[in-house]
């Protein structure tokens, strides 16, 4: 199937939204959907916004991760015809870890969708740390939040508001569409850094979050419909310096490494996001999946829709 392109949205870098190769519905259709809203990484590609991922179902939108750009990427799937995604039901984020690039798109994600007309207040579920980080945010924005509420701009009193959630693995949080389980996985250093499963009515699908190879994304899709997975370039990885080659060896999956594991995994599309490549074109890091995994893989970009 060949990925379908729309024509690009003015202003705004990257592919538009399209049914990307591999989808099962429509941009509008009824059935469970993933769109990319960001697949970056720390490098400021103006391509690709930072990690972000939104689980679309029965006109709800479950977001994971909040890195730089997710706003305005979210406004772009809306206009392109995701109205899950506009601006009034960015309530629920999920959040893998607490590293910056994850991370430095939820003060906008409180208080952006506000001004523009949510009411709720914003969900957010994370590891130990995800309350300390909103509340200091809170702090960070209080002058801003007065000004909005008492200083003569219309405004509603209520969309300001942020309700953080420190979970534990196991079921982060359910509802009459979704089930969703945070599950731990190794990144490096960091004491707690999760992926998140997303069981709904017709397909499931578990998101890495950043990780080094682990057993428990086999345990955790063994079948699923979707699988989303950091990756990092084999041959690309070559080229670093000794030091780097000690991080993302630690912290990160590289491409061998994510094709031995989808093929225990066996899910239906294996999707690859946050793409080290160092120079690796596109096509040369699928291969480098594909050298150990037999089923569909397709490397992600801002905006697709599966």
């Amino acid at each position: 199937m060949m990925r379908l392109y729309l024509g690009l949205l003015p202003g705004l870098l990257g592919p538009s939204l399209g049914l990307a190769q591999g989808a099962t519905t429509s941009p509008t259709g009824e059935g469970t959907k993933v769109v990319l809203l960001g697949t970056g990484t720390p490098n400021p590609d103006p391509e690709r916004s930072g990690p972000a991922v939104a689980i679309v179902v029965g006109g709800r939108a479950y977001l994971v991760d909040a890195g730089p750009g997710v706003v305005r990427r979210a406004a772009a799937a809306e206009r392109r015809g995701v109205k899950a995604l506009a601006q009034p039901n960015l309530r629920t984020v999920f959040i893998t870890h607490l590293h910056s690039d994850h991370t430095l798109g939820l003060p906008d994600l409180m208080y952006s969708p506000w001004v523009s007309e949510r009411t709720a207040a914003l969900e957010v579920y994370g590891p130990k740390g995800t309350e300390s980080m909103v509340r200091h945010l809170e702090e960070a924005y209080a002058a801003d939040i007065q000004i909005r509420l008492n200083g003569g701009e219309p405004s509603n009193k209520t969309g300001y508001r942020v309700n953080p959630h420190d979970v534990p693995a196991g079921v982060a949080y359910r509802d009459d569409l979704v089930t969703v389980r945070a599950f731990l996985v190794p990144h490096g250093s960091w004491p707690e850094a999760f992926g998140y499963r997303f069981e709904t009515r017709d397909r499931t699908i578990v998101i890495s979050g950043d990780t080094k190879p682990s057993d428990v994304i086999v345990e955790q899709c063994q079948g699923c419909d979707v699988l989303v997975h950091e990756v990092y370039s084999t041959s690309g990885f070559q080229r670093r310096r000794p030091e780097w080659q000690r991080y993302h060896s630690s912290f990160h999956t590289s491409a061998a490494e994510l094709g031995a594991l989808a093929q225990r995994a066996k899910p239906g599309l294996l999707l690859l996001y946050h793409q080290l490549y160092w120079g690796t074109p596109d096509d040369t890091l699928v291969a480098e999946v594909r050298q150990g995994f037999q089923g569909r893989v397709i490397s992600g970009k801002d905006l697709d829709v599966f």
